[in-house]
């Protein structure tokens, strides 16, 4: 049985919400009785729906400050308010540090740690009028607690979503509430890109406590429950959620307290 969280008929509003983890906290938010509201630079190939419920679509590169002004204008002027605003929109390629151009990196800060402030930015001035108030959730990753080889920049610029969420949370007090949610491993469509083989994801999931990837609606289970009235107490935080993190690499090499075959 799930807890009703009071989300019914609250607007919301996730960036990237159309694929991955971005379409499982719009599902979440959907089955919650939310009305959603998604976004991202192309329309997605199919509606996200639960709940018999189905996400509205609006076209926004969430890095323009002009396309994401108008965002707000469209939601607010469509729906009357604006409750809560999730920061999924993100992401990056594989690329060495030392191999990426100066614009390669500079797009991937944009994107991760600028665009997620741009869009806050125009929600708390929303929310802030508003009676009751708001809710920011950003999507942050493991990356920003742990070396990212590869993607480094992207890690960097999680670290930086991390503290900007601790400041907005204190900045926008108290009718706004931000948090974040840091995630893991998680299964989406494209997990064979980044960890192959059905047989490579298992072990990839292995490598988790929890013993497996997560999935994307558990992602947004946890950032509805921020956004709830469940949290009214909680801002500036962020949860983890990454199914108890990454089994230490020194315990597979290490021989000690090792059971031997008999």
């Amino acid at each position: 049985m799930t807890r009703d969280l009071g989300l019914d008929g609250a607007v919301v509003l996730v960036t990237g919400g159309v694929r991955g983890v971005g379409a499982g906290i719009t599902r979440a938010f959907l089955g919650h009785g939310a009305v959603v509201v998604t976004c991202a630079r192309h329309e997605p190939e199919a509606d996200v729906t639960a709940g018999g419920r189905t996400a509205a679509f609006l076209s926004c590169d969430v890095r323009d400050p002009d396309q994401v002004a108008v965002l707000m204008e469209r939601v607010v002027a469509g729906y009357g308010r604006l409750d809560v605003v999730v920061n999924n929109a993100g992401g990056s390629p594989y690329v060495a540090a030392a191999e990426g151009s100066p614009r390669f990196h500079e797009r991937v800060v944009n994107l991760n740690l600028l665009a997620p402030l741009l869009v806050a930015q125009h929600a708390n001035a929303v929310m802030q009028r508003q009676d009751g108030g708001g809710a920011i959730v950003m999507v942050s990753s493991v990356s920003a607690t742990r070396p990212s080889p590869g993607t480094a920049a992207y890690g960097a610029a999680k670290a930086g979503l991390n503290n900007l969420t601790a400041s907005l949370a204190v900045e926008w007090a108290p009718k706004v509430r931000v948090n974040a949610v840091t995630v893991g491993l998680v299964r989406t469509e494209q997990a064979h890109l980044h960890y192959g083989s059905e047989a490579a994801v298992a072990a990839v999931g292995r490598t988790v406590p929890l013993g497996r990837l997560a999935e994307p609606e558990e992602v947004g289970q946890c950032a509805a429950f921020l956004a709830s009235g469940l949290a009214s107490y909680v801002s500036g935080a962020t949860l983890l959620v990454h199914g108890g993190g990454e089994v230490p690499a020194f315990q597979s090499a290490a021989d000690v307290n090792q059971k031997e075959d008999s």
